[in-house]
């Protein structure tokens, strides 16, 4: 495993920032790691990365465990936090040439000629880190990351302050380098998730709440949403006592949209309404909700 998370736990004070959770991603995956702000997200990622060390479990990478191997294990991670700490007043090319050193990378200039092209530094690398957008001191960020050819990538809101071509762009890279890494990825933008990532962890007040790939995630038993049409008239309270229903909402022509907690069970309970009722159902379509909908139910918003 690349990165293996056992039984661990974080308390600051009288407040569990991150409650016994267990979790591995595979080498190759793009792993989305999702929660609402003060979930446990950032914790976990500076314990995964060795800045903080947890009060209960076992963290390793790349078969090593953090704790005892810090230095070792942080060799084979490169980390963007949410706040991309840089030197402002050095010059980009400047900068990343210090931390190739920082590595003890032979060849530094052109790794640094390298990483710049890479994450589209090209036009910017003879200026002063002070004088770059935020998005473009997100690819410093990003280039720093890389630059010693990391196996592992922690990436904690990288595409913060970009804009929608910088943010495509950022997405290819981070698709590129996840083929021959393993990169764990933490954003708010769900789209972007699902753009770069084919499976999700989602954290919540500290706690693992799903760890599946996002299609299975999407259209599991505990997410979907069911159009219904019968042949006769229907009223909303009678629909709302069927067991299983969560909401329902009129559409056109008669058709009822509706939530529910187990589409499969609930398409047996439709079918037995009907006959309660003397009516056929025309028309059932099973349909997957978007993953900002899965997220919200299962983060209680």
């Amino acid at each position: 495993m690349s990165i293996k998370v056992h039984q661990v736990t974080k308390q600051y004070a009288t407040q569990k920032a991150v409650d016994d959770i267990s979790f591995e991603v595979l080498p190759g995956q793009i792993v989305g790691f999702l929660g609402p702000n003060g979930a446990g997200k950032s914790t976990t990622m500076k314990m995964i990365t060795g800045f903080i060390q947890p009060d209960k479990g076992k963290i390793e990478v790349c078969g090593i465990e953090v704790k005892g191997e810090a230095i070792s294990t942080k060799k084979k991670i490169g980390y963007l936090p949410e706040h991309n700490p840089l030197y402002l007043e050095m010059y980009v090319r400047e900068y990343l040439q210090m931390v190739a050193s920082f590595h003890g990378i032979s060849s530094a200039d052109k790794k640094v000629n390298e990483v710049i092209k890479r994450t589209g530094l090209s036009q910017e690398a003879h200026k002063e880190i002070n004088q770059l957008s935020k998005g473009y001191r997100q690819r410093v960020g990003l280039a720093a990351a890389i630059i010693h050819d990391p196996a592992v990538l922690i990436l904690d809101e990288p595409t913060t302050g970009l804009d929608p071509n910088q943010i495509i762009e950022i997405r290819s890279l981070i698709k590129e380098l996840g083929k021959d890494k393993t990169i764990l990825f933490s954003s708010h933008i769900l789209q972007e998730v699902e753009a770069v990532c084919d499976h999700v962890i989602i954290i919540h007040k500290g706690v693992i709440v799903a760890n599946r790939s996002i299609q299975s995630l999407k259209s599991s038993q505990d997410a979907g949403v069911i159009r219904v049409r019968f042949s006769g008239d229907v009223l909303e309270n009678e629909l709302l006592s069927v067991p299983g229903i969560q909401e329902v909402e009129a559409g056109s022509d008669g058709e009822w949209v509706i939530k529910t907690l187990n589409s499969s069970v609930l398409s047996k309970e439709l079918m037995s309404f009907a006959l309660q009722h003397n009516l056929n159902i025309v028309s059932l379509q099973s349909q997957t909700r978007q993953l900002e909908e899965v997220f919200r139910q299962l983060t209680g918003k």
